[in-house]
Parts: C-alpha cells; sequence; structure tokens
C-alpha cells in the first residue's frame, strides 16, 4: 500500500502526518526542524510515495537536506495550499495543517513548486546584501553634500576618490569642530560601507570559480 505524508515546517518544529491511500491517519508527531531529525522521525515508516510541505522562507534547507536523504518531496506554493487547507474542518492548528498537506500528497491535487538550489541562495543573498549596501552609500553621500552644500561647496561626483577629501577639507576650512566631527563621522560611515562592498564583491568572485 501506497502511503503519504505532510510537512507542516516552522522555524522550530516540524509537525509530521502520516496517511494512506484511503486516507486513514497512520501516525503523526513533532520533531526538531532539521533535515536529520526529521530523517530520524521519517525512517521510522512507513516509507512514502510523497511527502508534501509548502513554501516559505526557511523551506529550501529541509527540502534539499530531505532529498539529499532520499526522500521523495514535493513543495506546494504557499496560496494553493492556503486555498486547499481552508477547507479543514475544526480548529486549525500545526497538526491539522500537516495533516492537510498529507491529504494534498495523497489526492496529488497540486501544481509542485520548483525550489531554487542552496548555491542559488547564497548568489541571491549576496546581490540582496550589495543592494542594501549600496543604498546606504547612496544616502550617506547625499547627508555628506547636505552637510557642506549651505557652505557653498559642490562635492564631486561620489565614487571618485576625492570625493572624500574634498567634503574633509571643505569642513575643515570653515573651523568648526562641530562640523568637522560630523563630516569625519558620516565620512567614516562611507568607508565602512565601501568595505562591506569590497568583500561583497570578493566573495562573489571566488563562488563564481567554484
Amino acid at each position: 500500500m501506497d502511503y503519504f505524508a505532510g510537512l507542516n515546517v516552522s522555524m522550530e518544529e516540524t509537525h509530521i502526518c502520516f496517511l494512506d491511500r484511503e486516507g486513514t491517519f497512520i501516525r503523526g508527531g513533532k520533531t526538531p526542524t532539521s533535515p536529520g531529525a526529521i530523517t530520524e522521525f521519517y525512517a521510522v515508516g512507513p516509507a512514502c510515495a510523497r511527502v508534501a510541505f509548502e513554501t516559505g522562507g526557511i523551506a529550501p534547507m529541509p527540502f534539499h537536506g530531505l532529498i539529499e536523504r532520499g526522500v521523495s518531496m514535493q513543495c506546494i506554493e504557499s496560496r494553493q495550499a492556503y486555498q486547499a487547507l481552508k477547507t479543514l474542518s475544526g480548529h486549525k492548528t500545526d497538526r491539522t495543517v500537516a495533516r492537510g498537506l498529507a491529504h494534498m500528497a495523497r489526492t496529488g491535487f497540486y501544481k509542485p513548486t520548483h525550489v531554487k538550489s542552496l548555491s542559488a541562495h547564497v548568489v541571491r543573498s549576496l546581490i540582496a546584501a550589495r543592494k542594501k549596501l549600496v543604498g546606504q552609500r547612496v544616502t550617506i553621500d547625499n547627508q555628506i553634500r547636505g552637510l557642506v552644500v549651505v557652505f557653498g561647496v559642490r562635492l564631486p561626483r561620489a565614487l571618485s576618490p576625492e570625493f572624500s577629501d574634498a567634503a574633509l577639507t571643505a569642513s575643515q576650512q570653515r573651523r568648526s569642530r562641530s562640523l568637522c566631527g560630523s563630516v569625519r563621522a558620516v565620512c567614516s560611515s562611507r568607508g565602512n560601507t565601501d568595505s562591506g562592498l569590497g568583500n561583497i564583491q570578493r566573495h562573489k568572485e571566488n563562488d563564481s570559480k567554484i
């Protein structure tokens, strides 16, 4: 007989439910959310034709971890799962959601969703971090311009190496400790941001060589 399972994955715990072909409950429980712990719970049996769970922020880690351990995983798009699980009777709990996902795995009334590889998520995280730092640098550059523009100082392009030096020189010419301290602090933050961008670029180049 074929068996099917549903996994309701959260940050700390994963609820698991096993059903047979007729929808009869076989066993269930919960385990820490890690591929190793889930595999240990799953290994007790029965072996399943399909194991379904829905997409989410932490979906890639258990999905690829269980695939590597030989579990037949199917990922369901969260909006499709939500529409199907709305028909569940009674109060919605982690346990009933896992059972609902097991029923979806049993019936096959869903379209499997592709889950990006962990290496793809690494590249995505680098791109997201770089985008955030670039945005912060633009904000800092605009702040530096705003500090000195009231004194009639026009700074060069922000990507120019002379940008920070010109800002510091302009602040020193005003002979104001407060202005010098403000510009120096913001320029220091700008240098840290540039350093972070450089680190991201090096990591990206190293990953492309692998």
